[in-house]
Order: structure tokens, then C-alpha cells, then sequence
């Protein structure tokens, strides 16, 4: 028993051990090109971003290479995010400052600003960005480029992801896991399968002329998860979309602190692993291939079962060497790595909970908004 519970573990840390090493060897950054014609918008949303507005617009505004506008949504903010953005647009024609209208029935809020600020663009491209998002001053170019390179409707990439408490720590590494270790990218760029739609809502890059083929924002406004929704919607309307390395093009501190950090994941669970069909088999997946390897190994080495010890603990090693070779190469902090099996626990953890307490997890409360958490509408 111990020892078919060993090599179960094994399989399951081979898979995306597998998968991350073709994955990484697909991943590129994209290089900006010599030439880089038309405009491109980018599109900030904002409620209540006074602490990281202005880095951010001033690094939008630095991009070079390619020419851009900085349209900032400000979605009735209560502090000075308005009045900071107003006083760099004093010194910068390039910055508007857009007034995002009342919130109405039926939509989340960033759809919603998102939605405003597409209406206001006049880029051939648009680049939807997090307040919280510093652009490498190549970051929008080399997006750009790839776009046209690859003749893609949606391009996204995941920013280097900034940690500092233990909170994220625990949390926000899993982003680039699962996308690197779970998602088949060569398939992804096979097949136009809805499924295999993935983005970073961060920051992704669309073509104007696609986004509003689509509906945009507007066909998926009820929506909490636009990095799963928008790439999706795209493909069922038989567009491309594709992702790229997204470290070198810009940064991104997302929490501050363990309560940010599970209300964020949280918000955004129903949308991702947590429903009733598929949570189940992500549990089997996570824990069987990253946590039970550890008890496993434990286990066989408390009954002195030799073989079982020896295949739980590759199955060990070869899941933390396959998160040590993703956080290395999206430059995430080294510390993180030691922590992945409690890292796994706590993504299953909000999971689980969106899941099993609707009562109080099934409301997403997010920037001062509540919104009750559903089944969701078909993407159209």
C-alpha cells in the first residue's frame, strides 16, 4: 500500500515537472522590433491606488520604442489617486484622466472601468494594466511586437511578482505554477480551444479591432477573473490569443499582507479551480504531487519500507526542483521555494473554502464592492 501510494506521488510531481520543461523551453520574451508602427492605449483602471498611481503611470509614459496614450479610469476614488494623475497630466498631453461612471447593476467593477476606458482609446492596440503594474520601459514594445510577430488577438504575460510578507509568500507563487507547470502552452498554440485560453489579467495586450469584435469587457461584465474570461472569450470567437515571459516586462507587488492576500485569491476562486467538478481533481493533482509525497515519505520511513522512502522522496525532490526551476526563471524569491508544500495547502485552502462556505466566502468583497458569487453565465 505504501508503496503504490509512493509511486502514485511520483506520477503526479512527473507531470508537471514534465510540463514546466517544455513549457520553459516554449516561453520567450518578446523583443521589441526596430519599427514600431500605431499607437498603443494603455488602459489603467483605478479605485483608491494614491500609494502606487503615480510609479505606475510614469513608467507607462517611459515606455520605449513604440508610441503610446495612458488613459487612467478613475473609478470614484476616496483619496488622492484623481488629483495625482490630473498633476502629472499637467506636465504629459499623452495622460488622460478618465472619469469611470456609476457602477451599474449587472457588472464588476473593473469590467466596468475597463469597459469605460476602452470606449475612450484611440490605440490600433490596447494594453489593459493593474494600477498596481510597473512597465519595463521595453515592457509594451516587446508586447507589441510579439502581437504582430505571431499575428495574435491577445497577448499576456505574467509580471515579475514582487513579495515581501509571508502572506504572499504563501500565495502569490502559484500564479506562474500552475500556468508553467499545468497548462500544455504547445497545445495552446495548436489548438483554438476555449479551454486552453489562459491570461494574466495584470496585463494583457489586445487588438482593438478584436476586443471589440468580441464585446470585450462588456460580454464577460459580470465577471471577477478576467486572466481566465477574456482569452476564453477571444477563442470562441475563433481569435488568438497566446502568452508570453512576462518578468522582464514588468513588475508587480499585488498584497501587502496575508489578509489582502486571501480576500484577493478568494475573490477570484469560483472562477478558477473552485466548482464543484474541477476542484476535486485539482486536490488530487496539488496535494497527491506536492504535499503527500512529504507524508508518504514519512510514513515509509517509519515502517522502514526502503523502497517506498526512496520513490516518495524523488517524488519530493522532483516537486520542489520543478518550483525551484519556475521561480528561478520568473525571478521570484528564492525563500519561496522551500515553502511550496505549504504553498499548495494554502491555494487548496482558499479553494476549499470558496467552495464549502458560500455563506461568507461565496461574497467577494473587493476595493469597498460586494459581490455575491454565482454560477456563471456562458461566455457568449
Amino acid at each position: 500500500m505504501i508503496l503504490a501510494l509512493a509511486l502514485l506521488t511520483l506520477a503526479l510531481a512527473a507531470l508537471p515537472a514534465c510540463l514546466a520543461a517544455i513549457n520553459l523551453s516554449i516561453l520567450r520574451t518578446p523583443e521589441p522590433e526596430p519599427e514600431a508602427p500605431g499607437l498603443v492605449s494603455i488602459l489603467i483602471p483605478a479605485r483608491n491606488e494614491a500609494g502606487v498611481i503615480e510609479g505606475t503611470v510614469r513608467a507607462a509614459l517611459a515606455s520605449a520604442g513604440i508610441a503610446v496614450e495612458v488613459l487612467v479610469g478613475d473609478d470614484h476614488s476616496t483619496d488622492d489617486t484623481a488629483a495625482i494623475v490630473r498633476r502629472i497630466a499637467e506636465t504629459d498631453p499623452r495622460l488622460r484622466l478618465v472619469a469611470v461612471p456609476d457602477l451599474p447593476e449587472g457588472w464588476t467593477g473593473k469590467n466596468h472601468a475597463c469597459a469605460a476606458l476602452a470606449r475612450e482609446a484611440r490605440g490600433d492596440l490596447l494594453l489593459f494594466l493593474d494600477a498596481d503594474v510597473t512597465l519595463a520601459p521595453n515592457g509594451v514594445a516587446g508586447l507589441a511586437a510579439h502581437a504582430r510577430r505571431t499575428n495574435a488577438d491577445l497577448v499576456s504575460g505574467v509580471p515579475r511578482q514582487l513579495m515581501e510578507s509571508l502572506g504572499e509568500r504563501l500565495t502569490v507563487p502559484m500564479i506562474d505554477f500552475l500556468l508553467i507547470g499545468y497548462l500544455p502552452m504547445a497545445l495552446m498554440q495548436l489548438s483554438p480551444d476555449p479551454s486552453l485560453g489562459a491570461a494574466c489579467g495584470q496585463m494583457i495586450l489586445m487588438r482593438a479591432d478584436a476586443y471589440r469584435a468580441s464585446g470585450g469587457h462588456e460580454a464577460i461584465r459580470t465577471s471577477l477573473h478576467d486572466g481566465v474570461r477574456l482569452p476564453r472569450l477571444f477563442r470562441g470567437k475563433g481569435l488568438r490569443t497566446d502568452l508570453v515571459a512576462g518578468h522582464a516586462l514588468a513588475t508587480c507587488r499585488m498584497y501587502r499582507d496575508w489578509p489582502q492576500s486571501w480576500a484577493g485569491f478568494s475573490k477570484n476562486a469560483r472562477e478558477g479551480m473552485a466548482t464543484p467538478r474541477a476542484l476535486p481533481v485539482w486536490t488530487v493533482l496539488l496535494f497527491g504531487g506536492h504535499v503527500l509525497p512529504w507524508l508518504v515519505l514519512v510514513l515509509a520511513l517509519l515502517v522502514s519500507d526502503s523502497s517506498a522512502s526512496w520513490i516518495a522522496a524523488g517524488a519530493a525532490l522532483l516537486s520542489l526542483a520543478t518550483r525551484a526551476a519556475i521561480t528561478l526563471v520568473v525571478r521570484e524569491p528564492a525563500a519561496t521555494v522551500p515553502l511550496h508544500p505549504l504553498t499548495v495547502c494554502t491555494a487548496l485552502a482558499i479553494q476549499w473554502n470558496a467552495l464549502l462556505r458560500p455563506a461568507r466566502a461565496g461574497v467577494a468583497v473587493w476595493k469597498g464592492r460586494r459581490y455575491p458569487i454565482t454560477a456563471l453565465p456562458p461566455v457568449p
